[in-house]
């Protein structure tokens, strides 16, 4: 098995592409990335030390923008790599191109009484005709994938994998030996090693746990929802076209909702897609009605809307008088949400404090073995035999029968 490495190209290794952690801010910044200094610290070192970084954190908060900015900032292509259950490494790392296999084997079935016709027996003609295959297993019949290309590509990459999380353990394992060397190796040619490194970025959600080994090659950072003063920045940073004042009340509404019991909470991306959306409808000044009409841009499930609708009053105008606890909507029991400008209250009685339920959703490990879908014998609870809704609908009919009888 040989070695084989990419091209020299235009791009030299030693060219430090940021200067300082505030370079990297300001040309993020340049390309609308607002990057808080924790975050351009991390990619200031993921350009100096050629680590891949793995970026955690909850949905929509600017895991998989970053990496499409660093490649416009770095002027390096953008390759992605999708992961998703099931996902097999041939769609990862190569493929061979069978169709043109093909192709090459009726050529060579033409060919094949040239190379055998002076043989001088079998056995020889059988050498020949064996010598033919690695013809068929060259680079000229690869078809790279992303983990591929970024290695052996001609041209520098950025090179994503996004929502790692949800690959299967076995692709987590190929990514090991990238990720470590910046090589693919394929067996029926040898090994593909980079002349210059990709920038790789890895992103999780946190469904579940990433192995020790993988987080061992990567530089980590959490990225949580930003303060105040960074959501509004970023908002005005996109030029939504909402008033400032809209816009500063409209980053404290969102705020507001996060901390609710919600099943999604609203995304940064999904903050400015509602500035947007009121800036459309010429609001000036955020009233809960026109919030209510407009919410569904940031909540996606009836449950969540029905707790918005209840707060959104309260987070629009904190000395509003809300109904008193028991009111019904659409089928959902009031929760009992108290807002106050500064942070939100909870009845005692009303479940346990928004803030704390999202931070639970990020816990790693947090689905136990009855969780659907984890691994393991699944639910340990059954249905008692006669116990469920079918058993006593047919009771019921077995009585009305018996009575008609």
């Amino acid at each position: 098995m040989h070695t084989t490495t990419t091209e020299d190209t235009e791009t030299t290794a030693d060219a430090p592409v940021f200067a300082s952690v505030d370079d990297v801010a300001e040309r993020l910044a340049a390309h609308g990335y607002i990057a808080g200094r924790r975050l351009a610290t991390t990619v200031f070192l993921l350009t100096r030390l050629d680590k891949p970084v793995l970026l955690e954190g909850p949905a929509g908060v600017g895991k998989t923008e970053l990496a499409k900015t660093l490649a416009a900032v770095t002027g390096r292509r953008l390759l992605r790599l999708q992961c998703y259950e099931g996902q097999d490494e041939s769609r990862a790392l190569y493929e061979w191109d069978y169709g043109k296999q093909l192709l090459y084997t009726q050529m060579l079935r033409d060919k094949i009484g040239d190379l055998t016709a002076d043989a001088p027996d079998l056995a020889s003609a059988v050498h020949r005709i064996e010598e033919q295959d690695s013809v068929f297993f060259s680079d000229r019949f690869l078809a790279p994938r992303p983990l591929l290309d970024a290695v052996r590509g001609e041209q520098p990459a950025v090179l994503l994998i996004d929502e790692v999380d949800r690959a299967d353990e076995a692709l987590e394992a190929v990514l090991l030996e990238c990720l470590a060397e910046y090589q693919v190796s394929v067996p029926e040619v040898g090994t593909y090693t980079a002349k210059v490194p990709p920038f790789v970025v890895l992103t999780s959600n946190n469904t579940r746990d990433l192995s020790a080994a993988l987080k061992r090659r990567c530089l980590h950072l959490f990225l949580d929802y930003p303060d105040a003063e960074r959501e509004l920045e970023i908002v005005r940073s996109k030029r939504t076209g909402l008033p400032e004042a809209a816009a500063r009340h409209l980053v404290d509404v969102v705020r507001g909702l996060r901390e609710l019991p919600l099943r999604k909470s609203p995304s940064i991306s999904e903050t400015i897609d509602w500035a947007r959306t009121l800036a459309v409808l010429g609001v000036e000044e955020l009233d809960p009605a026109i919030l209510a009409e407009t919410a569904g841009v940031v909540l996606k499930y009836e449950r969540d809307l029905g707790r918005a609708h209840e707060v959104l009053p309260r987070l629009v105008d904190p000395n509003r008088e809300l109904p008193e606890p028991g009111h019904h909507h659409e089928g959902h029991h009031h929760e009992g949400h108290h807002h106050q400008h500064n942070g939100h209250h909870h009845d005692p009685g009303a479940g346990p404090d928004g803030r704390e339920v999202r931070i639970a959703k990020d816990l790693p490990g947090r689905h136990d073995d009855g969780y659907y879908g984890s691994p393991g014998p699944g639910p340990t609870r059954r249905t008692e035999p006669g116990s469920g809704q079918g058993a006593r609908a047919f009771a019921a009919v077995s009585r009305r029968r018996g009575g008609n009888g």
